[in-house]
């Protein structure tokens, strides 16, 4: 066991889902050519004015909402000044010692174990632009598209104790950000992306070891690895009497290392101090109120919900609530099926979840609606078909979208239960099998499952289980 405590803060940048950026009308739509979402004010040419997005400051407000955060009604927006080609005015516009929210909480839950994880602030800032660097011209180019795109920054209290824990709190502050309805969370375009700070101390030592900052993690098994390696090489530089460096790391997906990009910046650094060109953020009680009563049903509520009401297990409840899409498939399916709601749940966890995931479909957009799979689900529980022909076809219906009724029907699928004509293959597979029969006879019960085989071959599949089990323990009795 380690002699080091692993002390993790996470800084997480969610992109808020306006139609246009946080300071103009440019839109916010992503993909398009580079520099065509661009204007005098996002590329910062002297003169404009920034005018603050509305729905940014809802947007925020309502994620400091879900998150138990104290709502300072009173916020004001600062200067953070660094020189780089992707920041067209040589600062951004962020908040600093007065942010929108701060002391709020996330609830995770690891190997069976709840922890709270403290929120130090929520603030408001505009995106930088994207550098392109390209090897076949020897040049380096900028889109100033993501340039001025609202985001909120999430920054955690270094509660975080190992890997695991940090990306079990990105998971739910994502779902919690999908739930609002804020974010898209597309970690690939950089929608929802964090910044991990990492450092190890002696146990029972209340001092903070020095940190370094993680960057370049775009996916929760790229955070888990690299915070992973970066815990061992700093155990290993203080069990070799070196010293951790504070800086900024950047993350080699390839080789799973990490390495050194620049020194860590402090505070001091950016010589923050206010916008000068944006007057204080007021916001009235009632906004604040009303903003309130609109929040959605949350992850941690609807996957309480979930269990008492449906008894799912506590596994299945966090699957499927992590996932909003899923969540209200899951639910609709219920309502419109008669049977066991424990049936539901392993069809959406156990062939629509993979399906979606394979596929990049949302729930929401897959064609097998869920009042379709309740009728597929009701087509195996009268016997129509059988569960093994119900798993085959579930992915065609994903695509097509058809009747589940039509389609078993068109395809000739339906379960064989005349008694007769299954006796007859029961017959068959007892002749031909008869070292297996006497052993079966003789106590090996298991083989059971052999003879059941033999007959879904000959039967294509579609001889009825239970029709069959029956003949078979008759027969050989």
């Amino acid at each position: 066991m380690s002699r080091y405590e692993t002390v993790i803060g996470l800084e997480v940048h969610a992109q808020l889902k306006t139609e246009s950026k946080i300071f103009c009308s440019c839109s916010t739509k992503f993909g398009n050519e580079p520099n065509e979402n661009v204007c005098a004010v996002c590329s910062g040419m002297p003169g404009v004015l920034p005018v603050l997005n509305e729905k940014v400051a809802e947007y925020a407000t309502k994620a400091g909402l879900a998150t138990d955060c104290e709502i300072n009604l009173k916020s004001v927006f600062a200067r953070k000044n660094y020189f780089y080609p992707d920041l067209p005015k040589g600062y951004q516009i962020s908040q600093f010692e007065l942010p929108i929210c701060e002391h709020g909480h996330v609830d995770i839950e690891v190997d069976g174990q709840k922890k709270r994880v403290g929120l130090t602030r929520i603030h408001m800032e505009e995106d930088a632009g994207k550098n392109i660097h390209s090897a076949a011209d020897n040049a380096s180019f900028v889109d100033l598209n993501r340039t001025g795109v609202p985001l909120i920054e999430i920054v955690s209290e270094p509660d975080m104790r190992s890997a695991e824990e940090a990306v079990a709190y990105l998971k739910e502050l994502r779902s919690v950000l999908l739930y609002l309805g804020i974010c898209d969370g597309n970690m690939e375009e950089g929608s929802f992306r964090c910044d991990a700070n990492v450092s190890v101390r002696p146990f029972g030592q209340e001092e903070y070891g020095t940190r370094a900052e993680l960057k370049n993690l775009n996916s929760f098994k790229h955070i888990q690895k690299a915070i992973e390696y970066e815990v061992e090489r700093q155990i290993d530089l203080v069990e070799d009497g070196e010293k951790v460096i504070q800086e900024t790391r950047l993350y080699n997906v390839d080789k799973g290392t990490t390495h050194s990009m620049r020194g860590k910046e402090e505070a001091h650094d950016y010589r923050y101090f206010p916008d000068p060109d944006l007057v204080p953020l007021v916001l009235e009680q009632a906004w604040v109120d009303k903003w309130k009563s609109e929040l959605p049903e949350l992850p941690a509520a609807k996957r309480e919900r979930f269990m008492a009401e449906y008894t799912l297990a506590d596994y299945d409840a966090a699957l499927i609530t992590n996932d909003l899409a899923a969540a209200d498939y899951f639910e609709a399916a219920v309502k419109a099926y008669p049977g066991d709601p424990k049936k539901v749940t392993n069809w959406v966890v156990g062939e629509l979840m993979p399906f979606c995931n394979e596929s990049g479909t949302e729930a929401c957009a897959v064609r097998l609606v869920p009042e379709k799979l309740a009728a597929l689900l009701s087509l195996v529980d009268d016997g129509t078909i059988s569960v093994k022909i119900g798993k085959d076809i579930f992915r065609d219906l994903c695509a097509s979208g058809d009747d589940p009724a039509e389609y078993v029907k068109a395809k000739g699928l339906a379960q064989m239960s005349d008694t007769s004509e299954l006796e007859a293959m029961v017959d068959k597979v007892i002749a031909d099998n008869p070292s297996e029969v006497e052993a079966y006879k003789g106590g090996k019960t298991k083989l059971i499952s052999f003879f059941m085989g033999q007959v879904m071959r000959l039967s294509k599949g579609q001889a009825n289980p239970g029709v069959v089990t029956q003949l078979f323990q008759k027969k050989l009795s």
